[in-house]
């Protein structure tokens, strides 16, 4: 009979940290000897539902606030147990369980350990112990950034602001209306709020949020679409090019009740900022107003601009008429016609927004890397189906897009034509289906897929062994702030998946994509490889990976 497993669970209390500290955290303890299983979650009603169900909610989780850490760890022994508790306070703390205190001489030496012993618990204690601060207030730093529950985003900021600082707002689930007077405030002040739920920026070629590493350049970008930024920017550095800023505004931004006031500003400071000689805009479609103001910002700004306003059917000035087809296999796309002086181009989807930014930056194209697609191969009768997991929302509606010009009807958790909107997301696919697994409905109570793989993985074992599906599509998104090793985690799975299929007498293609560069930590190259070894069909892009899965479909 098995050894019964020992359980501890406790309450980490007034200490919010996100979803990739708390990961982390947790892949400490399950590398700890004896340990079975970690769970580190913020103490919020969603949560607690999530450990209810597995069993692990005791009266004393039970107690937890939301700016409260709920721990539950199971081992082998009562031993391990105990050793993976110090643990996790130890690294809660920020510090190493062996960790021990450092002396030394003279005041500067001991304020240096007291500040070190002393985390800062607010803006002003941030900014007191920053390097370089003076005696008189002034600091060196000009930028908060802030991961806080919902509830308390808007007033950590409201504070950020009061102290100067410009603010990069991580949270989600801000109140519209608090966002409107954070944007208005800040607007006065002369400062930026890039978000709320704002998850990409580079700003000084530094990353923040979920970023990638990318060369500096001339070309700075405005996007209210984070995974859109992340792809036009290393696009962009793929093809040669460089990055200036890349201010994320947020999703609402672009609402009517906001007015695009972050996207507005940050188009202000591209067209002031002598670095950047091209401006890029990212977005969904805008309000109406908001696309007027928009466009009369970038004819004001008198720099070349290139505009994606992804499926929108608004006329902007000169568009073309016709959308974008199939994208070319070696990372190139076409580009669209000037519209008038400036030069600002509309382009229809992201690796034609990079392509165009490239060239009107007049930086040499570099030469493209290929990326060799095999024939297509023979399906079985039963197969015809499409089921795309996605981490990125943008990517989900860029290729939701594609799709529906070539006929194909996709339903989805956030579908562009809301009568293909999926009656149950989290149970069942129904025929062709594009999921984002980044949305709010997958993401309560645990991390993002970028972060964690574990739920996608889940679902393409339970997609794979459908004997309807022809093709499964896949983003896969390194940078700062995803997942060590995303293409490890996927490639095994992605090879088992393949083979079961094979024994059944299926065909079971898996094509898809890396968003990143050659400069982020894990490493482009490496990533593509593990994914080919096991047996992915890369594209060299997301527009040319739909285009593909959708080739295959016919």
């Amino acid at each position: 009979m098995p050894t019964p497993l020992h359980t501890i669970a406790y309450v980490h209390p007034n200490l919010y940290q996100d979803s990739v500290a708390l990961m982390r955290v947790a892949q400490r303890l399950l590398a700890l000897p004896d340990v079975v299983d970690a769970s580190l979650l913020m103490g919020n009603p969603a949560n607690k539902e999530i450990l209810a169900e597995a069993g692990w909610l005791d009266s004393g989780l039970k107690a937890a606030g939301p700016s409260d850490i709920m721990v539950v760890v199971q081992a082998r022994s009562a031993a391990a147990c105990e050793a993976a508790r110090v643990e996790s306070q130890a690294q809660l703390a920020g510090k190493d369980a062996g960790g021990g205190g450092g002396g030394g001489g003279g005041n500067g030496a001991a304020n240096d350990a007291l500040h070190e012993a002393i985390p800062a618990r607010t803006i002003n204690m941030g900014l007191a112990q920053a390097p370089g601060s003076g005696a008189a207030g002034a600091s060196p730093i000009n930028l908060a950034q802030i991961s806080v529950p919902g509830a308390y985003a808007a007033g950590e900021a409201m504070k950020a602001l009061q102290a100067g600082l410009n603010v990069f707002l991580f949270s989600d689930n801000v109140p519209l209306a608090q966002e409107v007077a954070l944007k208005r405030e800040a607007t006065r002040r002369g400062l930026l709020v890039m978000g709320p739920d704002c998850g990409t920026a580079i700003i000084g070629g530094v990353p923040l949020g979920f970023a990638n590493q990318v060369r500096r350049g001339s070309i700075g970008c405005v996007a209210a679409s984070g995974t859109g930024l992340q792809e036009v920017t290393t696009q962009i550095h793929r093809m040669g090019g460089g990055i200036s800023h890349a201010i994320g505004s947020g999703g609402r931004d672009v609402y009517a009740e906001v007015g695009g006031a972050t996207m507005l500003q940050g188009i202000a400071l591209l067209a002031k900022d002598p670095a950047t000689r091209v401006i890029v805009v990212v977005s969904k479609p805008p309000a109406a107003e908001v696309t007027t103001k928009v466009m009369g910002a970038l004819q004001a700004a008198g720099k070349p601009a290139v505009v994606l306003f992804l499926g929108s059917s608004a006329a902007l000035p000169g568009r073309p008429a016709t959308t974008a087809g199939k994208a070319s296999t070696q990372n190139t796309a076409r580009t669209a016609a000037p519209l008038r002086a400036p030069p600002i181009r509309a382009v229809h989807n992201l690796v034609d927004c990079a392509a165009a930014a490239i060239q009107l930056a007049g930086v040499k194209r570099q030469a493209a890397e290929v990326y060799a697609l095999p024939a297509k191969p023979r399906f079985a009768k039963s197969q015809n189906h499409l089921r795309a997991l996605y981490s990125g929302g943008t990517y989900a509606a860029e290729a939701q897009i594609l799709w529906a010009q070539a006929g194909l009807q996709v339903w989805s958790n956030v579908p562009l034509d809301p009568s293909l909107a999926l009656p149950d997301p989290k149970q069942a696919s129904r025929g062709h289906t594009a999921l984002d697994l980044g949305d709010d409905a997958f993401t309560v109570g645990r991390p993002h897929p970028m972060i964690d793989a574990s739920a996608r993985i889940e679902r393409l074992r339970k997609e794979a062994a459908d004997p309807s599906v022809r093709v499964i599509l896949l983003d896969v998104v390194i940078g700062w702030g995803a997942h060590a090793d995303p293409a490890g985690e996927l490639a095994p799975v992605i090879a088992q998946a393949r083979r079961a299929a094979a024994k059944q007498g299926r065909t079971l293609a898996v094509i898809g994509f890396v968003c990143g560069t050659e400069l982020d930590p894990q490493g482009l190259a490496m990533q593509e490889a593990q994914l080919r070894a096991a047996g992915m069909v890369l594209a060299g892009n997301s527009a040319n990976a739909a285009w593909l899965a959708g080739q295959w479909l016919r």
